[in-house]
This record gives structure tokens, sequence and C-alpha cells, in this order.
């Protein structure tokens, strides 16, 4: 058997339609359609797993993202003092998406979602922009109670939701700037990481150029 060195998601970089969502945040959260699901080409094209359907919606006032994960038989282990070791959804997204840097500029962010991990029982949602490695500018700081979210467990996983604000994204003008750079991970200890297009063997978390893009449309 011949063994596979470069993984087809390496030679191509992805670039997938984001549609609009006019819906806004309510206590009850944000639902988004199926048409609003993201691809892993990490698991459809590589060997990545399928565990989670991420979706994401823009509209002048933000970005909402939705995430299922199923398949767990575990509680998921997260804490808002530990986010990079936790269980959750992380986002990369750059505003102005660059596509030859290979470190961050102020208008790239990384979001960590996780669906519990605060509170005095480590049982309320987290959300948190953090900084990336090697950055060579940071956005504007966003403080943790801009960021809506809510979780909800399930037996064989968690239901997160979020919504970031456009004045928590650094540059973030959809009618300029139609076009995000992107990726996403969703990491798990027991179920491994779903990614949108490279695994955990590049760098990606550090470097945009690694990235994929989102196209902001209407239809």
């Amino acid at each position: 058997m011949t063994e596979r060195l470069i993984p087809p998601t390496f030679l191509f970089r992805f670039s997938v339609p984001c549609l609009y969502s006019p819906a806004r945040w309510s206590p009850g959260g944000l639902a988004l359609s199926e048409a609003h699901r993201l691809p892993s080409f990490h698991a459809e094209l590589g060997d990545g797993p399928a565990m989670a359907d991420v979706r994401l919606g823009w509209s002048e006032t933000g970005l909402a993202v939705n995430l299922r994960v199923v398949g767990k038989k575990q509680t998921p282990w997260c804490r808002d003092t530990r986010l990079e070791d936790s269980d959750g959804l992380s986002l990369w997204i750059d505003t102005r998406d660059t596509q030859n840097i290979h470190r961050a500029s102020r208008f790239c962010h990384r979001f960590i979602l996780l669906p519990q991990g605060a509170g005095r029982l480590l049982d309320q949602p987290v959300a948190r922009l953090v900084e990336i490695a090697r950055a060579k500018q940071h956005p504007k700081p966003v403080p943790a109670n801009a960021l809506s979210v809510r979780s909800e467990k399930r037996i064989d996983g968690y239901l997160l939701e979020a919504f970031l604000p456009a004045t928590a994204l650094t540059g973030y003008d959809p009618a300029e700037h139609p076009r995000l750079g992107f990726t996403y991970a969703v990491i798990d200890r027991e179920l491994g990481w779903q990614t949108f297009s490279l695994g955990a063997e590049f760098p990606f978390p550090s470097d945009p150029s690694l990235w994929g893009s989102l196209e902001l449309v209407r239809g």
C-alpha cells in the first residue's frame, strides 16, 4: 500500500458561500437552516472525523454560529481557564481575506466557543476572543460580555449557538469586503478534530495563508 504523504486538502484553497441570516439573537439563540451548513473538506476528502454540524450566517450586525456535536459518550471537558485545551469550537476569521500572509494581522481573529466550563459549577458556556500565536498585530480587545452564547446538553453530545457582533470583528464591512478569510476546528478529546480543510498536523492556527475563504452572499 502506498503511503499518502500530502493530503488532498493541502493542494487546494477552499472558498464556500456563507448565506445571509437577517434574524437577530434572542435568549433562545439564533437557529440557522441547513443551507447555512459548512463543509468539512478534511472529513470529505481526507480521513478526518465527521462528528459535527457547523453552520454560519452573516448580516451587517455580525456572524451567527450554530454547532451540533454528536456521537459522544463522555461529557465535554471544558475550562474557561484552559480554553485551548478544552472541547469546543474555534473559528479563525480574517476580515480582509488577505490569503498570502503567514503571520496574523490586526484583521485576523480567533474565537473559542465552549459548551460549558464557566461559572461556579463549570456548566455555563464560554465565548472568547483569544490571541493568535506569532501574530504581527492583534485585533481590538473584545469584552467577554460582548459575545452572545448558549448551549444545550444532548444525550450524545451538545448544541452550541453564538453571535459575534460586528463590533467584535476588527475591519468587518460586508459591503466593502464581502469575503472573509476563514477556517474552523471542532476539537474534542474523545472524538478528535473536525476541521474545515487541513488537519492538526498543519500550523493553520497561527498561519492565515492556510485558511480558506467565505463568500458573504444573500442568496
